[in-house]
């Protein structure tokens, strides 16, 4: 028989999809018949990356046009999966929570925890509402930095749900894995397990009205990172990095990572934290162990907001080590830069919220086989 290609379509109506019910025409998984002399080239959709169910469609086809019309015709059958959008249920906002901020920090041991308590102590003493979630789950840092390391959150009722208490201190509302875990317990969980976790503390919490919720994340760009954007619609992002070349290198990662399409959450700007040191005995002198202004180059470069700069002070280390942010500080030097970095952070949020739409959480889908994050 002649290799006509309405006859050929005709031919696959006999053929079903393994799961799809109908037959490849009537189902929209054939797209295209071309046919060439001896060759037919067959244009496939299929609804599945299952190995198997696109090598029996394979083999349908090359079989039905060997037996029905020319057994030396050369079929080729180009297979292409698209995979349809699943009804996930979306990352909803927290009811009473208007703005989430996501501290990040490309590398670890640049100050990222450090910087979010001092932050979030800032914004509590110029008025707002503030809560801090620590989703570093392998390295909680906050109930030390707060000086709660002893609390445990209590049950309460909420509108006939049992909730957690975030813990108070200093009129910050805090959650952390560190509350739930003894203090030399390792915390060995694989990503599911840490997301579920951090799900629990998200919206099994009473966390009330807050104006800020900072996230503290883990260092790097992981699985948690997209646990936390798949959860919860981001308002926005601030990246911490040291001026060191080594660490602006992952800053650069962490900044592409929330700017990324499929990811997209605004990012608010660079904080430059250990910018440089001044000793005591010399208090118009600036040593810049780390490099000068590397992360303000790094911000100029990227086109995002530089939101200010903290020098390399012991007390800072101290303080949070003592449980009593430096910002807490008043009429200090100290005070005072992190009130004009809060005060930065206030105004990118503001003009966020002006100008672009609210953020969405992602989802996250499995695409022939492959992690793909999506809108």
């Amino acid at each position: 028989m002649k290799l006509e290609r309405k006859a050929i379509l005709q031919a696959l109506e006999t053929i079903t999809v393994a799961g799809e019910g109908k037959n490849m025409v009537e189902s929209g998984a054939v797209k295209n018949v071309v046919t060439f002399g001896n060759e037919v080239v067959v244009d496939l959709v299929l609804k599945t990356p299952a190995m198997h169910i696109k090598k029996r469609a394979e083999d349908d086809i090359r079989k039905l046009i060997h037996e029905q019309f020319s057994p030396e015709a050369e079929v080729k059958v180009n297979i292409k999966v698209e995979v349809p959008e699943k009804n996930e249920i979306k990352g909803q906002p927290i009811p009473g929570i208007s703005n989430i901020i996501a501290v990040a920090s490309g590398k670890g041991g640049v100050g990222k925890s450090t910087t979010t308590a001092n932050l979030a102590v800032t914004l509590a003493k110029m008025g707002f509402k503030v809560g801090v979630l620590d989703a570093d789950i392998y390295g909680p840092s906050m109930p030390i930095m707060f000086d709660v390391e002893t609390e445990k959150p209590l049950s309460i009722e909420v509108d006939g749900k049992s909730k957690m208490k975030p813990i108070e201190s200093y009129e910050i509302k805090l959650l952390s894995i560190g509350f739930f875990t003894a203090p030399g317990q390792a915390v060995i969980w694989r990503g599911p397990m840490a997301a579920k976790a951090l799900n629990q503390m998200i919206f099994d919490a009473a966390w009330g009205d807050l104006d800020f919720m900072l996230i503290d994340l883990p260092p790097g760009t992981g699985d948690i990172h997209l646990s936390i954007m798949q959860s919860l619609p981001v308002t926005g992002a601030v990246v911490v990095s040291t001026p060191q070349p080594v660490a602006l290198a992952d800053a650069r990662k962490g900044v592409a990572m929330f700017q990324s399409e499929a990811i997209n959450v605004p990012v608010l700007g660079i904080i430059e934290n250990m910018a440089y040191f001044t000793p005591e005995e010399l208090p118009n002198n600036k040593y810049y162990i780390f490099g000068k202004e590397g992360a303000k180059h790094l911000a100029e470069d990227l086109q995002v907001p530089f939101l200010g700069e903290v020098p390399l002070v012991q007390s800072i280390r101290e303080a949070g080590d003592f449980g009593r942010p430096a910002a807490l500080q008043t009429a200090s030097p100290l005070e005072q830069v992190y009130e004009a970095i809060a005060r930065n952070v206030v105004s990118e949020v503001v003009q966020r919220n002006e100008h672009l739409p609210p953020t969405e959480a992602i989802k996250i889908t499995t695409m022939a086989g492959c992690s793909a994050v999506k809108k």
